[in-house]
Order: C-alpha cells, then structure tokens, then sequence
C-alpha cells in the first residue's frame, strides 16, 4: 500500500500567495485549484496501481496533490517555472513517491526519467501543448496512457473524424497510434485566472502495435504535405512525394482532398512512400 499523502497541506491560494506564483502568460500559465475536479481528471485515467505517473507543468501543486491522493507508484513533475518548482519541492517532502524534475518538457525524453510502466496525466500549458503531444505521439509505445488537457479547438482536432473542418494532421497521427475519446470538458471559469477559451481532457491510450521509426517519420511528412495544402487535390499536394505514381500505389484517387482521407487510408498511403 502506498503511503497516504498529507492532509494538513495549506490551501493552493496560499501557495501561489507564499512562492509568487502569479500566472505567467509566457508559459501559458492558468491554474486549476478546484479539489473535486482535480480528482475527476485522474479518475478518468482509470486505476493507477502500478503506475509511474508523469505530470507536466503541475504549478501550484493542484492535480499533483489529487495524484498523491491515487494509488501512482510514483509521480514525477515537470517543471519549468522556477517558482512552481520550490513549491513542489516543498510538496516532495510530505510524500515520498512525489520527484521534482527542473526542466523544459520538451528537451528531455520522459522515459529515460521514470520506469514503466508510465503514464502522462497533465494540465497542459496552451502553448506547448500540441509540440508535446506530437513530441509523444513519436514514442506512443512507452506510455500505457496519456490524459491531457487541452483548450477545446485541440482537443477538437485530436478527436475529429474525416470530412469534417477540425480533422488534420494532429488527428490523423494521434488516431493512427491511439484509440482516443475527450473524457470532459473544463469551463473556463475553473481556471484562475480564466483562459479566454473552454478546455477538455483527452484520454490517449496507445494501441499495441506501434510503428517503427521510419514509419512514424513518413507519417509525419506525408501529413504535412497532404494538409499544408488542404484545398488542393492531393495529386497536387503531394506532388513533392510522388503525386500521382503514389497516389496510384496506394490505390487512392488522385482527385481527392486530405480531409476525406481515413486513418487507414494515410497509412496505406504512408507505406507507399517507403
């Protein structure tokens, strides 16, 4: 049995009020402090026994206290703000299972800080959120689960079915390697202080078959040539890799656009390119 995390913490005001921790709007910064939807966003990432949790931006401490509250193995912070990371080292020390880790998320490779099996559970920054995902999405296979916060029109996106206006690049990777669904949605009045835009949690889990390095770089390459050009016909927009002779490879008309494409489709499309 892990052990029980502290009860007696001081209110997340409080922390902001002791370490300064205004909201920087450089790094994105809106913080949740509401405790019971903190709970339901790592209730929504299923049982956690077992699991070395991974937290990105975790500022005042809001969700790493509702993770302490979970059975996680282990939590590992991730925090570039250097005010945020003395109030998660003051955290640390009330429970064992809490690392702090000073850096940018998106110069260090996740798996190499914690053991699997991993998970991601993390209230995105705006502003780096969609680098990380894809910047995940390249190494999907070492997490068991990802449940993200991101402002609605990217979660939109992540989500979004062919033929429809949100459906691109973002949603073609992350269904390619993740069965997807949008577990909430998060009023912008939970924040403090409020984003100008309504967020949700998307739960990524990675399918068992994952693609090699190769693959995921054609994938990468193809989509955005397919979507950089969106109201092209695709014999056009993919003139670069091949245009019509690839098009005819992976038997797909030459007269359609990106969006009516499938998952399946930009994958017998993506082998074609090999």
């Amino acid at each position: 049995m892990p052990p029980q995390p502290a009860t007696n913490l001081p209110p997340l005001r409080d922390i902001i009020a002791t370490y300064g921790l205004r909201p920087d709007k450089s790094l994105g910064q809106h913080f949740l402090l509401d405790p019971s939807l903190l709970t339901r966003i790592v209730t929504s990432a299923g049982p956690l026994t077992g699991i070395h949790v991974i937290e990105i931006g975790p500022g005042p401490g809001g969700l790493t206290r509702a993770l302490l509250a979970s059975d996680a193995t282990s939590i590992l912070a991730v925090e570039i703000d250097e005010r945020a990371v003395a109030a998660m080292t003051a955290l640390a020390a009330t429970d064992p299972r809490l690392t702090i880790q000073s850096a940018d998320a998106l110069k260090i490779n996740l798996p190499d800080h914690t053991p699997a099996p991993r998970a991601i559970i993390a209230n995105l920054p705006y502003n780096v959120g969609t680098p990380l995902l894809i910047k995940w999405l390249a190494q999907a296979g070492e997490y068991q689960s990802m449940v993200l916060m991101f402002q609605l029109e990217v979660a939109a996106r992540i989500a979004a079915a062919p033929n429809t206006s949100a459906y691109g690049r973002l949603s073609v990777l992350a269904q390619w390697l993740c069965e997807i669904d949008i577990a909430m949605h998060v009023p912008a009045s939970a924040f403090s202080p409020p984003p100008k835009v309504e967020s949700a949690i998307v739960r990524l889990r990675p399918k068992a078959a994952q693609p090699r390095v190769p693959e995921f770089k054609a994938m990468e390459k193809l989509t955005a040539a397919a979507f950089g050009q969106r109201r092209k016909m695709l014999r056009g927009a993919l003139k670069p890799l091949g245009g019509e002779a690839l098009l005819t490879r992976a038997n797909i008309a030459p007269d359609r656009r990106a969006e009516t494409l499938t998952v399946q489709e930009f994958e017998r499309l993506m082998l074609a390119t090999l």
